[in-house]
C-alpha cells in the first residue's frame, strides 16, 4: 500500500507568511494547498514550488462563509489528501481612527480575522477528530495581547481569535489534535510592511539590521509546533526580533 500523503491546508495565504509556511512544508515532503480569495495570485508560488518537484494545489475561498470553507475542505480531502495541518492566517491590518472607524469596518475585520479562523478551525476539526491527530495554527498579532491606538477593530478581531484558539486547545488536545497560536509582535520584513514603511517616511537604509522578523523565521515556528511531541505541546508562542521593545 502507498504511504498516504501528508496535506497542508494554509487558508488566508498571501504571499508573504502564507508562502512562506507553503514554502517549508513543501520543504518537509507535504503536499501543499493554499487557499485565498483569488487562486490566480497564488500562479508564481505555484509555478515555483512544482518546479521543485513539489505538489501544490491553489484554492479561491472566502473564509467568511461557513459553505465556502466546508467546501474547500471537501475538496482539498477528497481530491489531496487527508489534512494533517490546517494554518488560518487571514486578517486585515486595519488601522482607523476611533471615529473614522465604522460599524462595516469593525464587522468586516471581525469576519475576516474571527469568525472566519472559528470557521476554518471548527472545519480542521472536524476532520481531524476522528483520525485522532492533526495540527491547527492560527496567526496571532501584537494586536492579540494589547489595543493599540487607532485599531479598536484589528484588535478585537485578534484579541477574539485568540480566545478562540485557546478553546479549541482545551477542547481537542486530549482528542489528540494540537492547536497553537503564534503572536507576531513585530513587523514582518515583507513587500506590504516595506511600501507602509516608506509611505510613513521611514528611510529602509537606516533600519537596525534583524529589526524586522523573516517570513521565514515565521515559517520555522509553524514547523517547529508541528513537530513536537505531544507530551510537550505548545499551545502559545510569541515571536519577536531581539531589538523590539516590549
Amino acid at each position: 500500500m502507498p504511504e498516504t500523503k501528508k496535506v497542508a491546508l494554509l487558508v488566508g495565504a498571501g504571499d508573504a507568511i502564507g508562502a512562506a509556511v507553503a514554502r517549508r512544508f513543501a520543504l518537509g515532503g507535504f503536499a501543499v494547498c493554499v487557499a485565498r480569495r483569488d487562486a490566480a495570485k497564488s500562479d508564481q508560488l505555484g509555478e515555483e514550488l512544482r518546479k521543485e518537484g513539489c505538489d501544490f494545489h491553489a484554492f479561491s475561498v472566502d473564509a467568511r462563509s461557513a459553505e465556502a470553507v466546508q467546501a474547500l475542505f471537501t475538496k482539498v480531502e477528497n481530491g489531496v489528501g487527508p489534512i494533517e495541518v490546517c494554518l488560518f492566517n487571514a486578517g486585515s491590518n486595519v488601522n482607523k481612527p476611533l471615529l473614522e472607524t465604522t460599524e462595516k469596518l469593525f464587522t468586516r475585520a471581525w469576519e475576516l480575522a474571527c469568525y472566519g479562523g472559528f470557521l476554518v478551525g471548527r472545519e480542521a476539526a472536524r476532520h481531524m477528530i476522528p483520525r485522532g491527530r492533526g495540527t491547527i495554527l492560527f496567526t496571532g498579532a501584537t494586536a492579540s495581547l494589547r489595543g493599540g491606538k487607532g485599531f479598536a477593530a484589528f484588535s478585537a478581531a485578534k484579541f477574539g481569535l485568540r480566545a478562540v484558539a485557546q478553546a479549541m486547545a482545551r477542547e481537542l488536545g486530549p482528542k489528540g489534535v494540537h492547536v497553537m497560536h503564534l503572536i507576531i509582535d513585530a513587523g514582518v520584513d515583507s513587500v506590504a510592511i516595506h511600501e507602509r514603511m516608506k509611505a510613513a517616511g521611514v528611510d529602509l537604509s537606516t533600519i537596525k539590521p534583524d529589526s524586522l522578523t523573516r517570513t521565514s523565521s515565521i515559517a520555522e515556528a509553524y514547523w517547529f509546533a508541528h513537530q513536537q511531541s505531544r507530551d510537550g505541546w505548545t499551545h502559545e508562542l510569541d515571536l519577536r526580533p531581539s531589538v523590539e521593545a516590549w
